[in-house]
């Protein structure tokens, strides 16, 4: 019976010392200074203090937390002002290559009405081996074509995916700065309500 009541309190300190310590890991991992934003509002919800039903969160935590939120969404502006010159330049080296490609079309139907031998650059050549040209120009033009639209619709689906997260950080920091705010109001009225409870006290 005592051995089984040793064997059980063992056990139980054992599971216990390993909850606190990865419960500590775990506290360690989050800071202002590194990881996401989310992990960051995370940090400060764990360490702000707990004031009654309300949560107090030091100034300097909410300054660097907006400073770094700040920093974020600077970062995704930049990434989408540089997605969408990207865009611009490949939709206009696309445009450039379509131009071509329609102008080598014509100058190959034209060539297919000729005669059997054509000049090309001042030789005289046959017009299979003409033909064998403007083919492979042809189908180097639209691999280069068909390169270019990849990549533009690559850039496209980035420009979306990068407004889409700035507009969902903006929310979450509005929505944080809102609750963050609200949280303050009723710390200090309920603070206040506290300090006119003590001064009645003392009145009394």
């Amino acid at each position: 019976m005592k051995m089984m009541k040793k064997n059980f309190i063992t056990t139980f300190a054992l599971m216990l010392f390993t909850v606190i310590a990865i419960a500590q890991d775990k506290d360690e991992e989050l800071s202002l200074s590194n990881g996401s934003i989310d992990d960051q509002f995370e940090y400060v919800l764990q360490k702000a203090n707990n004031y009654r039903n309300y949560k107090v969160v030091k100034k300097e935590w909410l300054s660097l937390l907006k400073k770094n939120t700040l920093d974020s969404v600077a970062r995704i502006e930049k990434e989408l002002a540089e997605s969408n010159s990207l865009t611009i330049t490949q939709k206009d080296e696309i445009e450039k290559l379509k131009k071509d490609l329609a102008s080598t079309n014509t100058n190959l139907n034209q060539v297919t009405e000729e005669k059997d031998s054509i000049s090309f650059f001042g030789i005289l050549i046959e017009k299979p081996v003409y033909k064998s040209i403007m083919w492979g120009i042809i189908g180097l033009l639209t691999l280069v074509l068909v390169f270019f639209i990849y990549k533009f619709k690559n850039a496209n689906a980035i420009t979306q995916d990068a407004r889409k997260s700035l507009s969902e950080l903006e929310q979450e920091y509005e929505e944080h700065r809102r609750k963050a705010l609200e949280r303050e109001q009723k710390a200090r009225r309920a603070l206040q309500d506290e300090i006119n409870k003590q001064k009645m006290a003392k009145t009394k």
